[in-house]
């Protein structure tokens, strides 16, 4: 097995103040911290995820670059080195109406690096890559409607809202760009 997803050809990119990477299996404890964290999952299946649900949520999210040529990426923050996220586009193949047919894009970020403005810019340099990369470069996402914060990185991304649909029983935001 390999140490690092870099090993299929993930590629880097860089912001001002974050390094988008290939996840790597000797950050999986602050992996499963981020997921294991409530105030990070309450928008997102709105429970912390077992150890077990970490690791095949990162194998999923490797196994995407080897089979799709996009994926997600671990979000490390520059200045401390640190892994402090993810985000990518993905096929999740979705039980949804209407279906998802475009790459979905999707992002979480620790609790500690909430609100400084790095999902915004995290997803900006994410969607450059996908306008290159996809044809049309149409994407799509699917938000919790309680979750302002990420609403708001959306709006300011180019997303709009799309409409309202059910997934696993919850109400969702669905929105395209």
């Amino acid at each position: 097995m390999p140490a690092t997803a870099d090993a299929i050809a993930i590629p880097q990119l860089e912001t001002e103040r974050l390094l988008l990477r290939g996840h790597q299996v000797k950050e999986f404890e602050d992996y499963a911290a981020i997921w294991g964290d409530p105030v990070v999952t309450r928008y997102i299946g709105g429970r912390p995820l077992t150890r077990e649900e970490c690791w095949a949520r990162l194998l999923r999210h490797i196994g995407h670059w080897s089979v799709l040529g996009h994926g997600y990426w671990a979000i490390e923050e520059k200045a401390s080195k640190r892994l402090i996220g993810e985000l990518g586009f993905a096929q999740f193949k979705r039980d949804i109406q209407p279906v998802i047919e475009f790459p979905e894009l999707g992002w979480l970020l620790s609790s500690a690096a909430h609100g400084k403005g790095y999902a915004t810019e995290a997803v900006r340099a994410a969607l450059a890559w996908g306008d290159e990369h996809f044809a049309g470069g149409t994407t799509a996402c699917i938000i919790d409607p309680a979750n302002r914060a990420s609403l708001g990185v959306a709006a300011k991304c180019g997303y709009r809202e799309l409409r309202q649909v059910t997934y696993k029983g919850h109400e969702i935001t669905m929105l395209t760009r």
